[in-house]
């Protein structure tokens, strides 16, 4: 087992815990309340930092070290993560609470759910964290979000709110889970229900938990529920054995009801196809599209990666029609490095 300070001759900077000031005042869960061993469960979330080569794909967006927080899932090193903190990792390693650190090895990315997992390479001495469901949550029921640190980084929360979700990067859940109060250290923080089971994955911080014209700021988990059913695939495979879907490599946002493209990925199918910046996506296939979800589906049924897809795009105040050849995302990351 490596020291704290040091782990093959680099210092994991992100390894220690550094939890913001205003965390401190915030609700914490209180064990004495708790039908469960709030000591063994906040054991179970580990710190993880990664690095990425400065020529990844991604490095550009995700920056080349990052960190966040990881789930301990069974006795023999399986740690569950959200994805982006790994995706095209050279360098992964893992703490406790108490900091025993390890390198550890990526074991799978997937892009639809957005989980990733890796492996220790060391025992960790700690307790793995059972899964719960998270088809049980209903708005307004308790939960605990607990990130890397122990007890001064786990938060009292409610779900706020169960609804889809679409990413700009080309996402979407059909259930995503939002909280409130956000945790500050949300990427791969492990959200815990009152049975003291894993309930759903750290993604994001949002300022629209609830749906609505005020703002309420929180956070949004990835549910478990969608990481059962392609959990054995993950671990044989290290991907889900299915066709990956169309990428168009487009960063699209809602404005309003209006759909614009912000950015796009350098190379990707969309840029090749002369897609730019400011242009509003207004059908796919020939028909409208209303929201970023919708015009996903509409993308995603046409068929698999390396389909054709018809944009109808507002450019300078006119329509027009633009063939974009898609393609599966992971030909454009420093993949495979699962083991």
């Amino acid at each position: 087992m490596a020291k704290l300070d040091r782990v093959n001759g680099h210092r994991p900077r992100a390894l220690r815990h550094r939890i913001p000031p205003h965390v401190v005042s915030a609700p914490r869960p209180q064990a004495d309340r708790l039908a469960f061993d709030l000591d063994r469960t906040l054991a179970a979330v580990l710190s993880l930092w990664s690095e990425v080569p400065d020529d990844a794909f991604t490095a550009g967006i995700l920056g080349t070290e990052r960190e966040g927080g990881g789930i301990l899932i069974d006795d023999n090193g399986l740690v569950l993560t959200i994805g982006y903190l790994i995706v095209e990792a050279e360098a992964v390693w893992l703490a406790t609470p108490e900091g025993r650190v390890s390198n550890a090895d990526i074991v799978a990315y997937d892009h639809d759910t957005g989980f990733g997992l890796v492996r220790a390479r060391d025992a960790l001495g700690a307790p793995p964290l059972a899964f719960g469901s998270s088809s049980g949550l209903a708005e307004g029921d308790s939960v605990i979000v607990a990130g890397p640190g122990g007890h001064d980084a786990a938060l009292d929360a409610r779900v706020v709110s169960k609804r889809e979700f679409a990413g700009y990067w080309e996402y979407l859940l059909d259930d995503a889970i939002f909280t409130a109060p956000p945790h500050p250290d949300w990427g791969g923080a492990a959200l815990v229900g009152e049975d003291g089971k894993l309930r759903g994955v750290g993604s994001l911080f949002v300022q629209d938990a609830v749906p609505g014209d005020a703002q309420v700021p929180g956070n949004m988990f990835v549910p478990i529920d969608l990481l059962k059913p392609v959990l054995g695939e993950l671990l044989a495979l290290g991907r889900v054995n299915r066709p990956a879907r169309p990428w168009l490599g487009m960063f699209t946002v809602e404005d309003g009801d209006r759909l614009v493209v912000a950015g796009l990925a350098a190379r990707g199918p969309a840029h090749e196809a002369d897609v730019r910046a400011g242009d509003m996506v207004v059908g796919v296939d020939g028909e409208p599209v209303h929201s970023l979800a919708d015009m996903l589906r509409k993308t995603w049924r046409l068929g698999t990666a390396g389909v054709m897809v018809r944009l109808t795009l507002l450019r300078d105040g006119e329509d027009i029609d633009v063939w974009v050849r898609s393609a599966d995302r992971n030909d454009f990351l420093k993949l495979p490095r699962a083991h």
